[in-house]
């Protein structure tokens, strides 16, 4: 029979585990907020891969779309096309964007993929949920694609903890500002939460179309890639250079 001391031993240790797999990833499901540890690999192999430079010449073109996505691609190139679901307060969207993002841009730079981001609000509990929307609303905001690609990246940067009240309104307009966006409705456009339900709208009808149950999740040509493909830059650059054959 198990003495008390060991009793507590046991979930002593459990509990670590429980933080461990806490500090390796959130998976956001749909309904649900699960934390999960999947597999070794692909959080091992993100770790190791080398990010790339960003590509001589200029960027590729970015275009806000009316229904909330923001399309990223030289005139003309219609695909391959990589779509990204990602929302602002998931940890491991914000591994992807460090590991992978600049090979969005890059193979969109270089005329060799459309990307097409599709920002979303996945989290069902607070605070998460919260700071999800207000970002999700506060990027809507943003009309230029330039800004929006900055504003983009600025968002992941500065990323709250999950267990925080974070993306305050305050905060969001001072990282506007910053991205460079001039628009004199910005401000009032994100404090009121001017999109907040169109952002909650889009998210269940993207989540509903595209049988989203986590994110970040990436699609080439519809097909959504395996992680140790999206967080490996050289793997997920030879994959779309394979499609686009």
């Amino acid at each position: 029979m198990k003495t008390a001391r060991e009793k507590i031993k046991q979930q002593q240790a459990a509990e670590r585990v429980r933080e461990q797999r806490k500090r390796i990833v959130t998976y956001a499901t749909v309904g649900v907020v699960a934390v999960a540890a999947i597999g070794a690999g692909w959080l091992y192999a993100a770790s190791k891969s080398q990010s790339e430079e960003a590509a001589s010449g200029d960027q590729a073109p970015v275009t806000v779309q009316s229904d909330g996505s923001v399309v990223m691609a030289r005139a003309g190139v219609e695909k391959p096309v990589l779509d990204v679901y990602e929302d602002f307060q998931c940890p491991a969207c914000k591994q992807l964007e460090s590991v992978s993002g600049q090979t969005f841009k890059n193979l969109a730079a270089e005329g060799k993929a459309k990307v097409v981001y599709h920002p979303i609000s996945i989290f069902q509990q607070e605070p998460t949920r919260g700071n999800s929307l207000r970002a999700g609303a506060a990027a809507r905001c943003v009309a230029d694609g330039r800004h929006w690609l900055a504003y983009h990246d600025l968002l992941y940067k500065n990323q709250p903890s999950e267990s925080v009240e974070g993306f305050k309104t305050g905060e969001l307009v001072s990282w506007g500002k910053e991205a460079g966006v001039t628009a004199p409705d910005f401000e009032q456009c994100v404090t009121s939460q001017k999109h907040a339900q169109a952002q909650l709208s889009y998210s269940d009808q993207v989540i509903k179309a595209q049988k989203i149950d986590g994110t970040p999740t990436v699609k080439l040509n519809g097909v959504a890639l395996e992680n140790n493909v999206a967080f490996a830059p050289q793997q997920l650059r030879d994959q779309v250079t394979k499609a686009a054959k």
